[in-house]
């Protein structure tokens, strides 16, 4: 064997053995939460058996809400009992069951996020939705979502009519959600900023929207981070980009609620124990 078939040799098993590790981190990062059943009985929890969907950011996977589902099991509050998955073709792979669980968590993870925009997980998540409602019955659902995740949400229910007549958002925290892109921190909000956008997204889902059948009741929490030093953005997504849903939801019956979390990073937003209190309050809390 020449020295150039060796060389050729070692960097073909040098990345075979990447390609190995990559693909076991990655099945790592799907492998979902483990759930832990719980005893309903503490006394700051109002139970149903109205689940609860988790849905993460871009890059999001297991690792997004594993500390926020344990918290959740270790107070009896709520638990994990649902992974969904969706690949990129929209095959949806379902482990888990609703039934006879108090405030169950569906916990939602994408096979592949990381694409240039979250166009395609608008579909898988619109799908999944499908899934939910047709095979198991799914007719009420709050929702946590984390950056794009929630972006994802609203295309996804408001541009879709059979999801509007089919399951009845309740309880929806958006967490560091840009809603509208267009605009960077140092613009300042006003109820006339939509006419200055230039996201086509968000575009269409304006002209959507006065024609959404939006459950009566809804309540939106829309919290945001201001990082160290950073008044007006998490680091990540400027608060402005997520207070236009104000603007998207104004003309609708919708209950809405903002809160901006200091020194929060967009990461800290579904990591902090303060604010994975805060969820559970506004989702499960008695009144």
């Amino acid at each position: 064997m020449t020295m150039f078939k060796k060389v050729l040799r070692r960097v073909a098993i040098g990345l075979a053995v990447i390609i190995v590790v990559l693909a076991g981190v990655q099945l790592y990062l799907l492998r979902g939460t483990p759930g832990k059943a719980i005893t309903p009985t503490n006394s700051s929890v109002k139970y149903s058996a109205t689940p609860t969907l988790l849905i993460p950011g871009w890059g999001g996977n297991t690792w997004t809400y594993t500390k926020l589902i344990d918290y959740y099991q270790d107070q009896n509050i709520a638990t994990n009992v649902m992974v969904v998955r969706v690949a990129p073709t929209g095959a949806v792979q379902v482990s888990g069951s609703l039934k006879g669980k108090q405030n169950p968590l569906i916990q939602f993870i994408y096979d592949w996020n990381y694409s240039t925009t979250y166009q395609p997980q608008v579909r898988e998540l619109t799908q999944v939705l499908q899934v939910l409602a047709t095979k198991y019955h799914v007719q009420k659902l709050n929702v946590i979502a984390h950056s794009y995740g929630g972006t994802e949400l609203l295309h996804a229910y408001i541009g879709s009519k059979t999801l509007q007549r089919e399951i009845a958002l309740q309880k929806v925290v958006f967490l560091g959600v840009p809603v509208d892109e267009s605009f960077g921190t140092n613009t300042k909000y006003t109820k006339w900023l939509f006419k200055k956008s230039h996201d086509q997204m968000f575009k269409t889902m304006l002209k959507e929207v006065k024609e959404a059948q939006l459950p009566r009741g809804l309540v939106f929490y829309n919290w945001m981070g201001s990082d160290e030093g950073k008044s007006t953005t998490d680091g990540e997504v400027p608060q402005i980009q997520s207070l236009m849903l104000k603007t998207l939801i104004k003309h609708k019956h919708v209950h809405y609620h903002q809160h901006i979390f200091t020194d929060t990073t967009h990461t800290e937003l579904h990591q902090r124990v303060k604010i994975i209190k805060k969820i559970a309050h506004v989702i499960w809390g008695k009144e």
